[in-house]
């Protein structure tokens, strides 16, 4: 879909104007780095079947726990590869013009963070596939330091500070956000200026609540995306 000359002078009148832009991204920002979207042609979904990432699954036996851990291997080797690419360097540019409030990303990849985007300014909603977390003490660890210590089978070791469960510390079927990161995500919403959604087909919730939120708040909605969203008549 080619983006009309009219809107993208729009959008450039729009970003010159806000000092604290909302940036929101989903999975279509990654896909020019290597990451295919879950649900689109070549994603995760076509390849796995989801209940596999549900996490009464993960919980109830250690064979379920091995297919998962050979699944996610799979797709953080594919993450590991992924560089950033310009939208992602777009958007840390925001930040250094002095023009970025936040990125709220429902992205697991870590590629906002490679492309500049300071950690504080970043709100991961459903986690970050480069970090494993106990899901008993709740302890965080560099999946690179833990992914060595995971068979080939599956396998994966019990957390060394209590012997509980580890788990890339990313947001899987069945489980909430945190409410941290929604708060945060909800003060920067009320506070922007401006809300861009780049690459988010926004039918997942309550992340797709957040460009609606910020439309009452009486910021302008931009939408980048290849395919339409049900928010469009609002941008």
């Amino acid at each position: 879909m080619e983006t009309p000359p009219e809107s993208m002078e729009r959008l450039i009148e729009l970003v010159r104007a806000a000092h604290r832009i909302v940036v929101f991204t989903g999975a279509g920002i990654s896909t020019e780095s290597g990451i295919p979207d879950f649900r689109g042609p070549g994603g995760v979904w076509e390849k796995f079947d989801p209940a596999d990432f549900h996490i009464d699954r993960f919980l109830a036996s250690e064979e379920a726990r091995r297919r998962y851990w050979q699944r996610s291997t799979a797709m953080y080797a594919q993450i590991l590869e992924a560089r950033p690419n310009a939208a992602h360097r777009a958007v840390a540019a925001l930040e250094e013009l002095g023009r970025l409030g936040a990125v709220i990303t429902q992205n697991v990849d870590g590629l906002h963070q490679e492309a500049g985007t300071a950690p504080e300014r970043l709100i991961e909603l459903h986690g970050n596939s480069r970090v494993v977390a106990c899901l008993a003490c709740g302890q965080r660890v560099p999946r690179k330091r833990f992914q060595p210590l995971v068979s080939a089978a599956g396998q994966a070791p019990a957390c060394d500070q209590c012997g509980g469960l580890m788990k890339p510390a990313t947001i899987s079927f069945g489980q909430l956000l945190t409410p941290e990161s929604l708060r945060r995500a909800a003060e920067e919403t009320d506070a922007c200026d401006l809300f861009l959604v780049i690459g988010s087909s926004l039918v997942v919730y309550p992340a797709a609540e957040f460009p609606l939120r910020a439309l009452r708040g009486g910021a302008p909605l931009v939408i980048v995306n290849r395919q339409a969203t049900p928010h469009d008549p609002y941008a």
